[in-house]
C-alpha cells in the first residue's frame, strides 16, 4: 500500500520523511519512552535512521505495518508516532509513543482514535488490540480513553531490551466505533450462576 494522509482537526498523520529522522531521534532520549517502548536503549542516530528510512518504509511497502508521524495540521513539529502491526487474520495491534511536552493536551487520544477508525474502514480489521506493560499508566490511560475494553494481563508477554515482561491487554471493535464489522460477531453466551 503507498502511505497516506489522516487528518483530526488539530493533527495531521503522514508518514515519516528523511527530514525527520533529527527530531525522531530527539524525542526518542526520553527515559519515559526508552523505558515503555521497545526502542533501544542508548537509542542512537542510527536507530532514527533506521527507524525512518528502513523500518517504516518497508512496512508500508510489505503491508505489514503503517506508521505515521503526527503533527499540527497548522505546521508545526513532528510530535508522536503511532503504528499498526498485523497480526494476520483481520488482527491488527496499536503502538505508539509521545513528545513529552505534548503529553496532556489529548493529542494521543486523538490520534489513536483516527488511526483505529481507518483500521476498521481502511484495512477491514476486525479486532484492534492495544499492549502495554503492566504499570504502563499513560499508554493504559489513552488506551481506555479510546473506548479499549482491557481484558486482562498476559504474562510474559512483551520482550523489552531482553526481558519478558507482563502485559495488559485490550481490544477495539469496530462495533465500539458503530461501525459493521468485515464478519458476523458471536459473543460467549452469559454463564449461569452457580448453583449453591
Amino acid at each position: 500500500m503507498d502511505p497516506i494522509t489522516l487528518t483530526t482537526d488539530r493533527l495531521r498523520l503522514r508518514t515519516f520523511v528523511p527530514e525527520d529522522v533529527d527530531t525522531v531521534y530527539a524525542i526518542c532520549q526520553d527515559p519515559d519512552i526508552q523505558r515503555w517502548t521497545t526502542v533501544p536503549s542508548p537509542y542512537k542516530r542510527e536507530d532514527a535512521e533506521f527507524f525512518v528510512q528502513r523500518l517504516v518504509p518497508d512496512g508500508w511497502r510489505e503491508d505489514t505495518e503503517y506508521t505515521f508521524a503526527a503533527e499540527p495540521v497548522e505546521g508545526g513539529p513532528l510530535l508522536a508516532s503511532v503504528g499498526l502491526s498485523s497480526r494476520g487474520a483481520g488482527v491488527w495491534e496499536v503502538g505508539y509513543w509521545l513528545a513529552e511536552e505534548h503529553r496532556g493536551a489529548g493529542h494521543m487520544t486523538e490520534i489513536v482514535r483516527a488511526v483505529a477508525h481507518w483500521a476498521f474502514t481502511g484495512l477491514g480489521c476486525t479486532r484492534l488490540i492495544w499492549r502495554a506493560e503492566v504499570g504502563n499508566a499513560g499508554s493504559r490511560a489513552v488506551a481506555e480513553r479510546v473506548g479499549f475494553v482491557v481484558e486482562g494481563v498476559q504474562r510474559a508477554a512483551l520482550a523489552n531490551k531482553g526481558t519478558l515482561r507482563d502485559s495488559w491487554i485490550g481490544a477495539l471493535l469496530p462495533s465500539d466505533f458503530g461501525l459493521p464489522s468485515p464478519l458476523p460477531y458471536l459473543p460467549a453466551p452469559e454463564r449461569p450462576a452457580e448453583a449453591a
